[in-house]
């Protein structure tokens, strides 16, 4: 299935289930190499109505960076960091961490 076969069927899977976010994750990583600003919006509506779907927050916050909008970044790495905390997630909070310090050090933050 190409690339373009399985965006026109998650944008179906949106239409049929707008209310399930891995949907809308899955079409956001569909567009991730190809089209950063579609990702960025797909990212963003994620963040906003779905806030605690815990995937969102890894992808977004690299893809935010990339972008070069390092705030909003920031803001998305330590809101996923306090969501995975809440759902005990422990694996998810290791790997949101070690992202962030990672993030914090290349961009030379603090």
């Amino acid at each position: 299935m190409s690339n373009l076969d399985r965006i026109q069927l998650l944008r179906q899977f949106t239409q049929e289930e707008p209310e399930n976010p891995f949907n809308w994750y899955a079409l956001a990583l569909e567009f991730r190499e190809k089209d950063q600003d579609e990702a960025n919006t797909l990212f963003s509506k994620l963040l906003r109505e779905h806030p605690t779907y815990l995937a969102t927050y890894f992808p977004a916050a690299h893809l935010f960076a990339e972008m070069g909008e390092l705030d909003q970044s920031k803001v998305v790495f330590e809101s996923g960091i306090e969501l995975a905390r809440e759902q005990k997630n422990t694996k998810a909070l290791q790997e949101l961490q070690n992202a962030y310090q990672n993030f914090l050090f290349e961009n030379d933050m603090d």
